[in-house]
């Protein structure tokens, strides 16, 4: 079965803004930046499928600025104090351009849906392929990891006995496996808002229960059906 990227990004746009399309405009402030004295500090989040200001945000800006977008100039401006403390979140003129650009520039928009393809989906896609995986359902696990983790933690790995399919493993219990593992890890993690996030791999799971390996089923996640 051919890969269904529409699908995956639309259900992974839900887990992360609760719309199919994303929220190119969304901007959060968590507590799940860099750990100052051992206690993590507040960042911002932005755009369609949320990258965060102490991660790639300044790629993003980047990008955007290297389009000529109409707000290049005044954006220019941060490109040196994105990702470094203090954090910009409590900066309301950086706030209103990142709001205003996707609001008002398609520029921003075609900004973020390079982005999220070149640093976050043909990364999972490269991962997925050189591991061995050809479920639809894998790779919409695996992108899933990389857009809210960055990646599939080695020390997740090393908790469940399952092989990949590149060394021999079988797709689905590695997958399986995988997911309850990140499950559990998420639900008992010492920051609160990563317990509050199993509600993607609850989805996972049921998938995984639910044979549903190609996407042809309808999901329902975060009061969103995708068909």
């Amino acid at each position: 079965m051919p890969i269904n990227k529409k699908k995956i990004q639309e259900i992974v746009n839900v887990f992360e803004t609760g719309t199919k399309v994303g929220k190119y405009d969304a901007i959060a402030v968590y507590k799940d930046g860099p750990r100052i004295d051992g206690k993590a500090i507040y960042q911002i989040t932005y755009g369609r499928s949320q990258t965060t200001e102490f991660g790639n945000l300044g790629r993003l800006i980047e990008m955007y600025i290297s389009k000529n977008g109409i707000y290049a100039s005044a954006f220019a401006e941060y490109l040196a104090k994105i990702g470094k403390i203090p954090s910009l979140r409590h900066d309301q003129r950086f706030r209103s351009l990142l709001k205003e650009a996707a609001n008002n520039d398609p520029v921003m928009r075609t900004a973020q849906d390079e982005f999220f393809d070149r640093y976050y989906y043909q990364p999972a896609k490269i991962w997925f392929e050189g591991h061995g995986f050809k479920e639809n359902l894998s790779l919409l696990v695996v992108y899933d990891s990389f857009i809210h983790s960055g990646g599939i933690f080695n020390f997740l790995r090393k908790r469940f006995s399952e092989y990949p399919p590149v060394n021999g493993g079988r797709e689905k219990v590695w997958i399986k496996q995988y997911v309850e593992t990140r499950h559990n890890w998420l639900a008992k993690h010492n920051r609160p808002i990563l317990r509050k996030t199993i509600y993607r791999t609850q989805c996972l799971l049921t998938q995984i229960e639910s044979n549903n390996w190609g996407l042809s089923a309808e999901i329902n996640t975060n009061g969103v059906a995708i068909s």
